[in-house]
């Protein structure tokens, strides 16, 4: 992925609400969410070049999801960062565990930021910071950068999410993701990639020919263990392919 919003608030009757966009090269093949038939209970979509993915859920209430760190200066790692998501929710340790194991193998990575939950707690890493931490209460997003960088389309989408709160519902939260609002040149990141690709993907939608957004994804997860993921998927400039639901409850 590479923009995430999410609420996360234990104790509530909706305690994780997330919203997110994977941007990739159209070119690259994946497999829309589905259950994994090598991984019964594991719901993701799938990278069929590297096999891992971007973002899951579990029959068990785990969830992970990842972003790329926009540096054009770092070396780029050998491994598939998609293989963490899949790695964890197949994993049986604990969240903070299972960051603190990965810190000593950072490496062999290109740049990531990770989510991993279990339902009781959140935590997140970002692989230059190296030091993963329990994410507190709150609305939350994360983009190329790091946790609740402010940059402008993490920023509109985050507090559009916390305006959805009291009563989401996924055609508003698809409209979040869908937005393709732009800001003032002044106001855009500056990450080494070059003005014209910094306004590309200032939106929180990307459209182009090549690249640009290739699928929305809701997940939403109740307190009395009922679960939905929904997920949108998108070609060249933006077209729509195709929309999957799946969904069910743990414990």
């Amino acid at each position: 992925m590479c923009l995430i919003a999410f609420a996360w608030r234990p104790g509530h009757p909706l305690p994780l609400l997330v919203a997110a966009n994977r941007d990739e090269f159209h070119a690259r093949p994946s497999r829309p969410l589905g259950e994994w038939p090598d991984h019964p209970g594991l719901f993701a979509g799938r990278d069929l070049e590297a096999g891992g993915t971007w973002m899951g859920y579990t029959r068990g209430g785990r969830f992970a999801a990842l972003t790329n760190i926009r540096d054009p200066s770092r070396t780029q790692g050998l491994r598939s960062r998609g293989h963490l998501v899949a790695e964890f929710l197949t994993a049986e340790v604990s969240p903070q565990l299972y960051l603190e194991g990965l810190s000593d193998h950072l490496a062999g990575y290109s740049g990531f930021n990770l989510l991993v939950g279990d339902g009781t707690s959140l935590w997140f890493l970002n692989a230059s910071e190296g030091l993963p931490q329990e994410v507190a209460p709150g609305v939350h997003g994360v983009s190329n950068a790091s946790l609740d960088t402010p940059w402008p389309k993490l920023q509109r989408t985050r507090d559009g999410l916390a305006a959805q709160l009291d009563a989401p519902r996924p055609e508003a939260l698809f409209d979040l993701l869908a937005d393709r609002w732009q800001p003032s040149e002044g106001a855009l990141p500056d990450t080494g990639v070059g003005l014209a690709t910094e306004r590309l993907l200032s939106s929180a939608f990307i459209a182009s020919p090549n690249y640009g957004t290739c699928a929305s994804t809701l997940l939403m997860v109740g307190s009395d263990g009922s679960w939905q993921m929904i997920e949108r998927s998108f070609g060249p400039l933006g077209a729509q392919l195709g929309e999957v639901s799946v969904g069910g409850s743990y414990g």
